[in-house]
């Protein structure tokens, strides 16, 4: 009975493990949730392991254990290789972003989710999936004067609130699947023009579409010279091949550790799915989770900001 219950286990973690090494030769589209879950799955494997040797000491047990081990360390290693550099204490801060998926059908919560808006102290907002949001504009608008997107409740996706005028703005397609999924915005904070990009990401096993969203992205990102805040719902963690290849391509770092904000049910235990990066010389001061989800199936997240100089 101890040698079946080990062999049974061994198998299934040696199956994990497979899928989870897959990364570092491929990165097929249908294992990236897979491998945004590279540090929660190493870490039960490694449990597996720990409980399979105490059914029976062999060699494989500790395969397993390495393996595992190894799959760890390198997962935190990966996610702090984008931490941005901390600015210092007393450097002031240029602004505040708050970003949150509302999600679509989240029509009851939509009263909470505004009085949260208006509570976080943010100069600038990114609303995804914001149609239930449509009711509260006039109540949101006494303090954010300034708006992009849902001029009407038939196109009302992503929406930015600012409470500074927008120097320029415009609205593209992001790839082939979604239409108007990537906002680019300047604002002028105090004389410091500060570049946006907003958007929203299709999930990363809808066939390899996010990689060529990413692909879009990575173009308008290098198309900004000057400071640069990329934010919105990714759908995929940082640990994810094709985030990683985006992100060393465009040089945008991130705060560390990120907030876990999907499964919300997971609440700390769960993995990062909505990032805000930055490019120098604006640097992210902290990185904090909304204390609720307010009925959608993300938190939300503020940053602050400061610039180097």
């Amino acid at each position: 009975m101890r040698h079946t219950f080990f062999c049974v286990l061994s198998v299934l973690i040696t199956i994990v493990l497979a899928l989870v090494s897959l990364r570092y030769f491929t990165d097929f589209w249908l294992l990236s949730l897979v491998y945004s879950f590279q540090i929660h799955l190493s870490i039960i494997c490694a449990i597996g392991a720990v409980v399979a040797l105490f059914f029976r000491r062999h060699w494989y047990g500790f395969v397993m254990l390495a393996a595992a081990t190894f799959l760890n360390i390198h997962g935190v290693i990966m996610l702090r290789e984008f931490a941005g550099k901390m600015p210092a204490e007393d450097a002031p801060r240029l602004f505040r972003l708050m970003s949150f998926n509302v999600e679509i059908d989240n029509w009851i919560n939509n009263e909470k989710t505004a009085d949260a808006v208006l509570a976080s102290g943010a100069d600038v907002v990114d609303l995804m999936e914001a149609v239930p949001i449509f009711p509260q504009l006039p109540r949101l608008q006494q303090i954010y004067p300034y708006r992009i997107g849902c001029d009407t409740i038939e196109v009302c996706d992503t929406l930015i609130l600012s409470k500074r005028p927008f120097a320029h703005y415009e609205i593209h397609d992001l790839g082939n699947l979604w239409k108007r999924r990537l906002v680019s915005a300047t604002i002028d904070f105090d004389g410091t023009p500060v570049d946006f990009l907003f958007t929203h990401l299709t999930k990363p096993y809808f066939d390899d579409f996010q990689n060529e969203e990413l692909v879009d992205l990575k173009t308008a990102v290098q198309s900004h010279t000057g400071p640069l805040i990329v934010s919105g719902d990714f759908n995929s963690a940082i640990l994810a091949p094709t985030i990683q290849e985006f992100l060393r391509g465009t040089g945008l770092t991130t705060a560390f550790p990120e907030p876990t904000t999907w499964p919300v049910a997971a609440g700390p235990f769960g993995i990062s799915i909505d990032h805000i990066f930055a490019r120098p010389p604006l640097l992210i001061r902290s990185t904090s989770r909304l204390g609720d989800s307010f009925g959608s199936n993300h938190y939300g997240l503020v940053s602050d900001f400061v610039r180097e100089y």
